[in-house]
């Protein structure tokens, strides 16, 4: 029996740390503002920010594994326009990360207060970012039949993933 892809198992993390990191990153934001906590807590939203960093470059590399199976059924234009968007959510949780080092590096309080206002409203933007990426994805599987390519009917040999042979030597 073949795998399932690893694709759709891992793109669930980024989508959903992308959706609680406005969450954590303003609660974090305004514990600085008034002061209920020491900076160092930052810590904690750029940890957040480098894991969904890190799952969503991890699901950007399995995608690309997939597309050439896929590509035969949903076309190549369809499975630009989610690379595409994942490509803009990744670099700008990139960018965002960043911002979430200043705001622990900053010497002045008060503009590390202002930076994390700064990181929490790119926060925001990467939410959004992500609900474009993840309908990209959804109309690929839904609407263009992407599982298709990996639907094994009876009688017939599975398909390999993309770079695998089903040769037994």
């Amino acid at each position: 029996m073949t795998e399932l892809p690893w694709h759709p198992k891992l793109v669930h993390l980024p989508i959903a740390l992308s959706v609680l990191m406005p969450l954590l990153a303003g609660g974090l934001a305004a514990s600085l503002w008034f002061g209920w906590f020491k900076r160092r807590v930052w810590l904690i939203a750029l940890l957040g920010q480098l894991l969904l960093v890190a799952s969503s470059f991890a699901a950007m590399q399995t995608g690309e594994e997939e597309e050439e199976l896929v590509e035969d059924i949903v076309g190549e234009a369809h499975l630009e326009a989610h690379a595409e968007a994942a490509d803009v959510f990744f670099w700008v949780a990139v960018a965002v990360l960043a911002m979430m080092v200043v705001v622990h590096l900053l010497p002045s309080e008060r503009a590390a207060k202002w930076a994390a206002i700064a990181a929490t409203a790119g926060a925001i933007a990467v939410t959004f970012l992500a609900v474009r990426v993840g309908e990209a994805g959804g109309e690929l599987v839904y609407k263009y039949g992407a599982a298709n390519a990996h639907i094994v009917t009876p009688g017939q040999p599975a398909v390999a993933p993309h770079g695998e042979d089903d040769d037994d030597d």
